[in-house]
Parts: structure tokens; sequence; C-alpha cells
């Protein structure tokens, strides 16, 4: 058999154009990829600004997408195509670049939110869960606006959600009351990464993250508890980092009846003082120095004179406090040594009632 192909210039550069198009689309955004972000990139590294990153670290490797939707858009407007394939198509283009743009919407807003909660000391407030739900946000305004894009009416598709909503929470309902706890721990404020919570069931530890159904504690042995959220939502619990890391903390003691009271509290003051000045820096040094330690008599005890030394120092890890009671009883009990003050031991007086002549059990 015999073909033939009598195709003038003008029909292969027809043909040809609509792949060069892609082609061309393709190769400027793989250029644009490599020269222009990574450079933006190296300078934004320079910077102080974390804000560049953030926005450099969103549009990476989109650029090459977007070109090349870009090249297939002028394709399909050089080479004649029938209505009904062209309008597929540019649904498509629409679509598909809606999408991506709601990628990069999540992630600058996610990064942004993340870089202006953190604080100095690198940790943020935001939760994996309140970043899941400000994704699930954004996911589903962009689905919605894809889709009132390419022609798709989405009230019907609302109400049926709805309904469907319903079905679904009577089915998940200790699923859903865990994601509902979260959320409210997390727009509450009460509870964020960083702080240090007790619970009345004796778990404690430090906040890692509040998850999609637990909060994540870590201890000091650096164990990991991890609670559901309901659990922490509906007892009560101990945040001892509100409103601030400042702690005021108790030590008890006992000196001996014949001490001279106002010398105890003298000395004691006065080795509180030298030991927190020792802790104090320059960082929190105005709000600690507003604060002084004081001491409070008790009762006479059985034994001893009760007394209870307040301290109070600003701790960036919740155990810091334990560490400087230490120190404080150490040093107070040489300086008592030194002043002569008698630290007393419990000693109980027994008592014999006497014994009657005439008790026939009486063995002499």
């Amino acid at each position: 058999m015999n073909f033939s192909f009598n195709l003038t210039i003008q029909e292969v550069i027809k043909l040809i154009s609509p792949l060069f198009a892609i082609l061309c689309g393709f190769i400027i955004g793989v250029l644009f990829e490599k020269r222009v972000i990574t450079n933006i990139k190296k300078l934004a590294d320079k910077t102080e600004s974390p804000y560049y990153k953030i926005l450099i670290n969103s549009i990476q490797g989109f650029s090459i997408l977007w070109f090349s939707l870009g090249g297939i858009a002028v394709a399909t407007s050089i080479y004649p195509i029938p209505p009904g394939i062209q309008s597929l198509i540019n649904k498509f283009l629409i679509a598909t670049f809606l999408a991506s743009a709601t990628l990069v919407i999540s992630r600058l807003l996610v990064g942004a939110l993340k870089v202006y909660t953190t604080d100095e000391q690198g940790i943020s407030p935001l939760t994996s869960l309140f970043e899941l739900l400000t994704k699930i946000v954004i996911y589903s305004l962009g689905v919605l606006i894809i889709l009132q894009s390419i022609g798709i009416q989405i009230t019907p598709l609302l109400t049926a959600l709805g309904v469907g909503g319903v079905s679904l929470g009577l089915a998940l309902q200790t699923p859903l009351a865990n994601l509902i706890s979260g959320v409210s721990i997390v727009m509450s404020g009460k509870v964020k990464p960083g702080d240090y919570i007790s619970l009345p069931s004796g778990e404690n530890g430090y906040v890692i993250d509040v998850e999609l159904k637990y909060t994540v504690l870590k201890e000091i042995t650096d164990n990991v508890l991890v609670i559901p959220n309901s659990k922490i939502l509906s007892g009560s619990f101990k945040n001892f980092s509100l409103p601030d890391k400042m702690m005021v903390f108790p030590v008890t003691l006992d000196v001996a009846y014949n001490s001279d009271l106002e010398t105890v509290e003298k000395i004691t003051l006065e080795v509180a003082n030298n030991l927190l000045q020792e802790k104090i820096t320059e960082e929190d040094a105005t709000e600690a120095n507003t604060f002084e330690p004081f001491i409070r008599y008790n009762k006479f005890d059985y034994y001893s004179i009760n007394l209870t030394v307040y301290l109070r120092i600003y701790e960036q890890e919740f155990f810091e406090h334990l560490a400087i009671k230490h120190q404080f009883l150490k040093e107070l009990h040489k300086r008592y040594q030194v002043e002569g003050i008698e630290i007393p031991f419990p000693i109980k007086s027994a008592y014999f009632p006497p014994q009657k002549i005439d008790n026939p059990y009486n063995v002499q």
C-alpha cells in the first residue's frame, strides 16, 4: 500500500506549534525554578526575616507546573480543538491551577502563623490540631471555589454534606468528642506546647502537642504520655506555666524553742537573698527583684517551732525550683551550724503511771 503525505510547511508548523508551546512552558518553568527561585532563596537565607523563607518555600516546586499550564493554554489556543474538548481542557487547567494555589496559600498561612507565634525559646503554641484544622478550612474553601469555577453547583453538595455529617457524627461520637475537646483546648489558650501541666489522676509533664484525638505530654524521665483530649477537658488540671513561669514555692523548716526568732528570720532571709541573687539573670532581673523572700512562723510544734520560707524564681524549666530548694537547704544548714541555731529532731517524753502498792500483780 502506498501512502502519500502532502503536508505543506504551514500545516507542519500548525501541528508542531502546540507541542512547542507546551515544551517552552515546561523549559521556562524549569529555568525559573533553577535560576530565579534558587537565587531568591539564597538571598532570603541571608536576611533575618523568616517570612521571605516561608514565601519561597511555599511557591518552590509550583513554578514548573504553572508555566506548563500556561504552555498548554497557549497550545490549545493555537491548534483548533472542538468546543467540547476545549471546554474540558480549560476546566482542567483552572482546577489544577486553583488546587496548586490552595496548597501554596495553606503553606504560607501555616508557616506565617508558626513564625508569628514562636517565642524567644523557639517554642510555638500552635499545635498539630490547629494546623490540621487550618488546612482543612483552606482546602475546603479551595475545593468549593474549584467546583464553582468549573460550573458545578455547590448548594446541593453542601446540603448533602450537612445531612451526611449528622449521620457521621452519630456514628463517631467518641472520636468527635476528642476532636471537639482538642479544639476547645487549643482555642481556650489554657494549654499550649511548652507548658507543664499536672492532672488529678497523677499524670504530669510538658505539653508536646495537641493532636486530633490526644494531648501528648513528655515526662521529666523523657517518657511520653498520650491522654485523650476529652479527659483533659472534662476534669481539672494545673498549669504551672500560667500566667507566666514565675513560681513561688514554700520551704518548711523547724528550729528549736530556745532559738532567737529574730535572728533566725534575719539569717534565713540573708541566705535566701544571696542564693536568689546568684540565680537572677539580666532577662528576668526586673521581675525577680520585685519579690523578696519572706518568712511566716506557723505554729508551736510538739518539739520545735515551725516556719515556712517563701521563695520565688523565674524558671525556664519546671524543675529548676527543686535545684534552688536543694541548694538553699544545704547553705542554710551550714549557716545554722555556724550561728549555733539548732534544728531539732522529734523527741517524745515517755509517761509511766505510778504503780499501786496493793496491786497483786506488782512484781518488785
